[in-house]
């Protein structure tokens, strides 16, 4: 028993990878899905931002100028001498871009990969394919980190789509106002690259957890958004907090959030085994 336990595990690539094409290949199918996930990350990185620097760099609204300059005033001092712009206007859009809609490299990742996540294993037992995925030659490890992929994927792809776009708005509307195309920022880059994913993959490590016990997809959802809503905002918190100061606190909570994620990941695939793909483990 103990020495089955301690055995190495080994991953077929092909097999992990043969999961998550199929759990893929179904989400692109479900329109119902993609579509609402497409409008969300228009809308956070299109639609809002274009909106509110526009308003500031081409409306010119005085009031709201100088009540946001106003307002810069409490970040760090390393954060307002960052702000570029000899107007107040391209302080402030420059600081809209850099500082205050960080969120959306937060929320929509996080969002899209548990919706995904969410339903991923309690959807096969509900669909009746849970039984031919417990026999299929996969093992439980590789039909986790297919699951995982398959969660991960869609969020990753809608983010650096959505980041591109994103980039090129905030340099043409604002790039003029402050001297030139300046975005993303080094410290953008550490936030997307190094301490987004894994913020998602810790998520997912819960998700995929709860989504292997519960008896229900409308279940997995309910408890992974009770679950999923404090780490959004420890998320949030974290990487503003790093884009205010140097490069270092982003590299620091990166690291922290990647041991974490590992640690997460690995005891979560413990959650799922081949009684609980076909619904009769214990504890359902």
């Amino acid at each position: 028993m103990n020495s089955r336990s301690n055995a190495p595990i080994r991953l077929d690539r092909q097999r992990t990878w043969a999961v998550a094409r199929t759990e893929l290949r179904q989400l692109i199918e479900a329109r119902d899905f993609w579509i609402p996930m497409v409008i969300l990350g228009a809308i956070f990185f299109l639609v809002i931002p274009v909106v509110l620097l526009f308003a500031i760099t081409r409306v010119g609204n005085i009031n709201a100028v100088q009540q946001l300059s106003q307002a810069l005033e409490i970040l760090p001092a390393s954060a307002q001498a960052a702000i570029r712009g000899d107007t107040e206007q391209g302080r402030a859009a420059y600081a809209i871009a850099v500082y205050l809609l960080a969120p959306i490299a937060v929320v929509v990742p996080l969002t899209i990969s548990t919706a995904v996540g969410a339903s991923t294993i309690v959807g096969e037992r509900e669909r009746g394919t849970g039984e031919f995925l417990a026999h299929s030659p996969a093992s439980v490890h590789e039909i986790y980190l297919g699951k995982l992929l398959a969660s991960l994927i869609p969020g990753y792809a809608t983010t650096a789509v959505g980041f591109a776009t994103y980039s090129i708005i905030v340099n043409v509307i604002v790039g003029p106002a402050v001297g030139g195309w300046f975005f993303p920022t080094l410290q953008w880059w550490i936030l997307m690259l190094w301490v987004v994913p894994p913020f998602v993959a810790l998520t997912l490590s819960i998700v995929l957890r709860l989504s292997a016990r519960v008896k229900s997809t409308a279940a997995a959802q309910q408890a992974s958004g009770l679950v999923t809503l404090p780490l959004i905002m420890i998320a949030y918190g974290q990487s503003t907090g790093a884009l205010y100061g140097s490069i270092w606190p982003g590299v620091v909570v990166g690291a922290l959030a990647w041991l974490l994620a590992v640690f997460g990941l690995w005891r979560g695939m413990k959650a799922v085994n081949r009684s609980r793909l076909m619904g009769v483990a214990d504890g359902l």
